[in-house]
Formats: structure tokens, C-alpha cells, sequence
């Protein structure tokens, strides 16, 4: 078990460097130039002036050196100051992270409770009630989250006056209220993935010998789903669910900008949109981490969830 942890620490290292690079050159290498910005644009900047500010922000050096200074600081948690607010970016962070957490596990709530539920309701009640969850759950993961946003807004927000359509919300009460309709957006996509993998898993642990002989002896049904069928499911289950909540960091994206939510992904867009560069990279490099240290977790619980995957790997 250490040995697996170290070699899972070190691969996360590994790819981290890695992942950082590869922000850091993808920014480097896109349109604009971050000097020509700081300057204040190309009202009357001549060629001193652009090199002045080349030199003040070392964008004159080449990229490696580039890249080797701006991995140092971000080492000793140091990601720069915004070219667009003047602040620093960790403080810039600070400030919008707390909303976009709070999104993605309202989000997460919300398909893990839908999608187990309608998954285990599909694989118990086979017939027209397995049918109609698989038709449901197929067109909502069919709807883009840009396009739910829109139909959500339009119906429950402007004709119904149900929920505020903007805003992130003040209090606990005052931020579910909010976020219930940008967390059931992201939440769609999702529910649709986690219902067919916990159907799928149910019906493949359903067809086990020890069901059938909990069966013939008399079992009741009920307690047959949750001890030995649901139980035994968990494993792929729990999986996908960690999976996909890695993932919704970088779906906060187009949600925060369609309902205008202070979120990091909101922060994105403006900083792309600026050429705020060292927002853009900071923000990147915090959604990676956070889709890396997520699976990590994953794959380190998920043995402790199923013994038979322990047992298989002790074996090897």
C-alpha cells in the first residue's frame, strides 16, 4: 500500500510538471501580445516603450526561462499579479473559488442522488419503468448545458420567478437558492452518465450466483438490492461519480457565464477575453490540479470500496 501511494504520488508530480507546461506554452503561444496590453495598447507606442515593458515583466527572455520563473513562484505560491485588476491572482482566486465549489457540489449532490436513484429504479423495475428512465436520462444527457441553461432561465426563472437567474446568492439559504438552477444544468449531463453506469453495474452484480441463492432461500427482495446488489455495485459507481465531479471544474465555465456567477470560471472568460495571462494560467493550472488530485482520490478509495479489486492488485 506505501508502495502504491509513493508510485501515485510521483506520477501526480510528473504530471502536474507536465500539465503546467503545457498551460504555460498554450497561453504563450496565443494570439495577442501581453506587451502591447500592459502598455496600454497601441496608441502612440513606439518601439522603446514596448521593449521597456518587455523587459520590466521579462517577456524578452525565451520561453523556458519563462516558463522555469513563473513554475518557481507558482512553487511558493506566488502566481503574479492580474495585467487587468492590478491585484494578485491567488487573492483573485481566493475570493471567486468558495462559489465555484459550492456550484460544482450542489451539482454533484444533484446527480448523484438523481442518477443512483433513477440507475437503481431502471435495473429493479425492468419493463416500460426501465425503458422510460433510459428514454429520460438519454435526452437530458443529449441537451448541451449552454442550451438547459437557456430553457431553465426562460422557465422557471423569467416565467415562473421561481429562482434569480443571476448572481451568486448571500447566506447559506441565499446561495442554494441561486445556484439551483446553474447546478441543475451541470447537474443534467451528468445525471444521464451516472443512471446508465449504476443500472448497468446493478444488472451485472443482479446476475451473481449469491443473488440467485439469496433468492432461492428466501431472502427478501429488498434487503437482495441494497446488501447484495447495490453493495457489490458500488465500485464503478462511486468511480464515475468521482470522475465526473473532476470534471465539472472546467464545466463552471459556460454555467458562470450564462448566469452571471463571480466564479473562477467566470474569471477565465474575462481573462481570456483581456489577455490577463497570468489569471488565464493560474485558473488553468487550478482546474487540472484539481481534476488530478481528484482521480488520485478516486483510485486510492476505490480498493477500499471493493475488497475484490485489493485482492486482484495483491496479486499481480
Amino acid at each position: 500500500m506505501v508502495r502504491r501511494l509513493v508510485r501515485r504520488v510521483a506520477g501526480l508530480i510528473a504530471t502536474l510538471f507536465a500539465a503546467s507546461f503545457v498551460i504555460f506554452a498554450s497561453v504563450y503561444a496565443a494570439p495577442g501580445d501581453p506587451a502591447v496590453f500592459l502598455a496600454g495598447g497601441r496608441d502612440k507606442l513606439t518601439p522603446e516603450k514596448l521593449a521597456t515593458v518587455r523587459a520590466q515583466y521579462h517577456l524578452d527572455e525565451p520561453l523556458v526561462v519563462q516558463y522555469g520563473r513563473w513554475l518557481w513562484d507558482c512553487v511558493h505560491t506566488d502566481l503574479g499579479r492580474s495585467f487587468r485588476y492590478g491585484d494578485q491572482v491567488a487573492d483573485l482566486l481566493a475570493a471567486r473559488l468558495p462559489t465555484t465549489l459550492g456550484l460544482v457540489a450542489y451539482a454533484t449532490v444533484l446527480f448523484v442522488l438523481l442518477g443512483v436513484g433513477a440507475g437503481v429504479l431502471a435495473a429493479v423495475r425492468r419493463g416500460w419503468v426501465d425503458s422510460a428512465v433510459v428514454g429520460a436520462t438519454t435526452l437530458a444527457g443529449s441537451v448541451p448545458s449552454f442550451v438547459a441553461a437557456i430553457a431553465l432561465i426562460s422557465l422557471f426563472g423569467v416565467r415562473l420567478g421561481w429562482f434569480p437567474v443571476t448572481g451568486g446568492g448571500t447566506g447559506f439559504a441565499g446561495t442554494v437558492h441561486h445556484l439551483t438552477l446553474p447546478a441543475l444544468s451541470m447537474a443534467l449531463g451528468a445525471l444521464a452518465i451516472i443512471s446508465r453506469v449504476t443500472r448497468q453495474a446493478m444488472l451485472d452484480a443482479a446476475a451473481a450466483d449469491h443473488v440467485e441463492v439469496a433468492r432461492a432461500c428466501g431472502v427478501p427482495e429488498r434487503e437482495i438490492v441494497l446488501r447484495h446488489v447495490l453493495r457489490n455495485a458500488l465500485g464503478p459507481i462511486v468511480t464515475m461519480c468521482g470522475l465526473v465531479t473532476a470534471g465539472m471544474l472546467a464545466g463552471t465555465v459556460v454555467i458562470e457565464t450564462a448566469f452571471g456567477i463571480s466564479g473562477v470560471g467566470s474569471l477565465l472568460v474575462g481573462a481570456i477575453n483581456t489577455h490577463d495571462f497570468p489569471v488565464a494560467q493560474a485558473v488553468l493550472l487550478l482546474m487540472v490540479t484539481g481534476y488530478i488530485l481528484a482521480t488520485t482520490v478516486v483510485d486510492l478509495v476505490h480498493p477500499l470500496i471493493d475488497p475484490r479489486i485489493k485482492a486482484a492488485r495483491s496479486t499481480v
